[in-house]
């Protein structure tokens, strides 16, 4: 890749993808001036609650094994096969489709894996659609592997996909559609209805222009939907789609870099694809997933998620009282652990800057290709969300 290239993609992050992490460093720097606990910092979806007691056990026992040549050696690049066996039994039921070992890989983090499934689909001058607001390192992720990223406007009323409006964007050259439900950073969660009408336009658009348009579903959020809410699986209703997540918001542990994807096993060349998957892992540099995280992730499957779900809730709750106290005109999120508030007179920039002058962190939506609103995390202790009550007010009256 040309330095020029490099430049425009760094010039390019500056104004986009950068946003979440410029805002995060300028928390740092408050809480040198002003203390640690003078400032609120919503601005990065870095999950605060530890990993579960049985990540706590398998650490113990890999320790115990540290004597064994060869113990944090490579393995196949696609992952531990033993690993592979428990991932795929866990996701069948999960997915409501029946996975074997050969139809998931485990990669560095849900981010490698996605540069890995387009570094074998794509080719030079592709496009792949996504609904915005989206998370912006999709745009680098595409353009890794010589693919333009093309958002679509959700739904006004409710953040969902708007199927027609990907339809008409569909092209010649459309390769791919990215979904992420539950969403970041709206909160959404996309309905089965949704996924159906989606996967009914992907059927029709593929033979239209004669290629297969994959579907590729993110969902590192999955298990954090509230009120019941179910988010449905896209495995068994398009025949053309890919899962693609990781164990860093459920499981606690987004620094330890263990993502998979799961192939839909009713596809033709299924077995191609996971090749080409596999492949992709090793020349990309990423080799294979880490050692450590794969026994972590192994002796968590299937642990309950459900005391995490309700500390998020009592935070969901918390904050939505305060924002709505103080003015803010917001939608309740159905998932994740964030908030999409609009911005007063639609200027996202304008209300984070005057939150920051307050000691209260968020990020504008510009960041997410939909301007107009502000992302707030709360994945943060409930004392941050306590004090930060005056600092929303203050900021909205400007």
């Amino acid at each position: 890749m040309s330095a020029s290239v490099i430049s425009s993609a760094m010039e390019q992050n500056l104004s986009q993808g950068s946003l979440i992490r410029r805002m995060f460093e300028a928390g740092i720097e408050l809480r040198k001036k002003y203390g640690d606990d003078a400032v609120c910092d919503f601005s990065l979806g870095n999950p605060d609650l530890a990993p579960p007691a049985e990540a706590a056990r398998a650490m113990t026992a890999l320790a115990a094994r540290m004597s064994e040549p060869g113990i944090l050696g490579y393995m196949p690049n696609a992952g531990f096969s033993w690993a592979r066996e428990k991932l795929a039994a866990w996701l069948s039921s999960q997915q409501k489709t029946a996975l074997e070992a050969k139809h998931v890989m485990l990669g560095c983090g849900a981010a490698g894996v996605m540069n890995a499934f387009f570094h074998t689909v794509l080719e030079p001058g592709d496009e792949v659609l996504t609904v915005a607001p989206f998370f912006g390192e999709y745009r680098f992720y595409v353009g890794n592997h010589g693919g333009t990223l093309h958002p679509v406007p959700c739904r006004a009323e409710d953040f969902g996909p708007d199927v027609e409006a990907l339809a008409a964007a569909v092209t010649p050259r459309t390769r791919a559609v990215i979904i992420n439900s539950p969403n970041n950073p709206s909160g959404a969660v996309y309905s089965e209805e949704d996924i159906k009408s989606l996967a009914t336009m992907l059927e029709e658009a593929s033979k239209r222009i004669g290629r297969i348009i994959y579907l590729v579903a993110d969902e590192p959020y999955r298990f954090l939907a509230y009120d019941g809410i179910e988010v449905p699986a896209a495995l068994p209703l398009y025949k053309y789609s890919v899962v693609i997540s990781s164990f860093a918001k459920n499981y606690g542990m987004a620094g330890e870099r263990v993502g998979y994807i799961a192939v839909n096993p009713a596809m033709e060349h299924a077995d191609q694809l996971m090749d080409g998957l596999i492949f992709s892992n090793r020349v990309l540099g990423f080799v294979n997933p880490p050692v450590v995280g794969q026994y972590l992730m192994a002796d968590c499957l299937g642990t309950s998620t459900d005391a995490a779900l309700a500390i998020y809730t009592n935070r969901r709750n918390k904050l939505a009282a305060i924002l709505a106290d103080a003015g803010y005109e917001f939608t309740l999120p159905k998932g994740t652990f964030y908030f999409f508030p609009k911005a007063p007179g639609g200027d996202d920039k304008a209300i984070v800057e005057r939150l920051t002058n307050n000691l209260v962190l968020a990020v504008p939506s510009s960041g997410f290709g939909f301007p107009g609103y502000f992302r707030l995390s709360f994945a943060v202790e409930d004392a941050v969300i306590e004090r930060s009550a005056e600092g929303f007010r203050k900021a909205l009256k400007g």
